[in-house]
């Protein structure tokens, strides 16, 4: 049998995230602002920005959906602007939180609005980009997110360039798996504890229910309950800047009191009341996301014995 090893709880950091990009309308010294909206349908379905799921929300887009939308460049009556052409971008993006000169952008398409020269009146641009590659979803961490924005830029030759950024989320729906292996394992302490547990699969969907039993072989040692932990692991960067960070989602107790020697406790875990999203493997050679279900068991004198096992979790809807 392996060796159950003692166990602390990670404690995860506090959740960090900068404000949302959509920044106020860009307002500069002519009189004039600058606005950008997304083309969206009613049906359209939103989701949080940031690790506050209370917080702002923006339109969710999938791989290979055209973006489009509406820019305005709004001028106070009697105004004039010169300017060196305006442009929208759309831009896919790796932050890493606490350290802003690492942004990473992978992924960037432009288009020229309006060519140099002075504008005169409030004018509205319609802008769409086609068929957007977006491969990665949207993903707010204690480290790291990924972002999708476009932004709006007016190109000033001696004042700053007027700039306004808005995000959106890219969610995109998993391939069923064709093979989903139970897990089973036997694990315990020399003559002290052995149990074995299984799962009923090793892949599951975002609101998908962990279905196992967890089997008592041998008790020597006085449990006093046990429970079962959804752990997210986020790992970022590469090498020696390689930082992990364990976040502990949920801890849900499967049993309360002394088990005793073939008795056999039923789990059933409901995946969607936490806030799990899919597993990432190495995103953009930046990022990875794994998560973890972590048996425990305490006993009497508060040592706690812990077992984890990696799932794999995808999207089957989005939303």
């Amino acid at each position: 049998s392996s060796r159950l090893q003692g166990f602390t709880t990670p404690t995860a950091a506090p959740g960090r995230h900068r404000p949302s990009s959509a920044m106020l309308s860009g307002l500069f010294s002519s009189g004039a602002s600058v606005d950008i909206s997304l083309d969206a349908e009613a049906t359209r379905k939103t989701a949080p920005l940031g690790r506050d799921k209370q917080g702002d929300k923006a339109y969710i887009f999938t791989d290979g959906e055209d973006v489009a939308g509406s820019a305005i460049v709004s001028l106070k009556p009697g105004k004039k602007i010169d300017h060196q052409g305006i442009k929208v971008e759309l831009i896919g993006q790796i932050d890493m939180i606490y350290d802003r000169s690492s942004s990473y952008d992978f992924f960037t398409i432009s288009k020229d609005l309006e060519p140099p020269g002075p504008l005169t009146e409030s004018k509205q641009f319609k802008w769409k980009f086609g068929s957007v590659d977006k491969s990665c979803e949207t993903y707010a961490g204690i480290n790291c997110r990924v972002r999708f924005f476009v932004r709006l830029t007016v190109v000033r030759n001696y004042a700053s360039n007027v700039v306004k950024e808005l995000d959106f989320v890219v969610q995109n729906l998993g391939i069923p798996p064709e093979l989903n292996n139970p897990i089973k394992m036997e694990v315990g302490i020399e003559d002290c504890l052995h149990i074995e547990f299984e799962y009923n699969q090793s892949k599951y969907h975002l609101k998908d229910v962990v279905v196992g039993k967890v089997y008592f072989l041998l008790v020597r040692i006085r449990i006093k309950h046990m429970e079962l932990d959804i752990i997210r692991r986020e790992i970022t960067g590469q090498g020696q800047s390689q930082v992990t960070e364990n976040e502990t989602l949920t801890k849900f107790e499967i049993m309360d009191g002394i088990p005793v020697k073939t008795e056999s406790i039923p789990v059933r875990l409901y995946l969607s009341g936490f806030d799990c999203g899919p597993t990432y493997n190495n995103v953009q050679n930046k990022l990875s996301v794994k998560y973890f279900l972590n048996l425990v068991l305490v006993d009497e004198e508060d040592r706690r014995y812990f077992k984890q096992q990696e799932i794999f979790l995808w999207r089957k809807k989005i939303g």
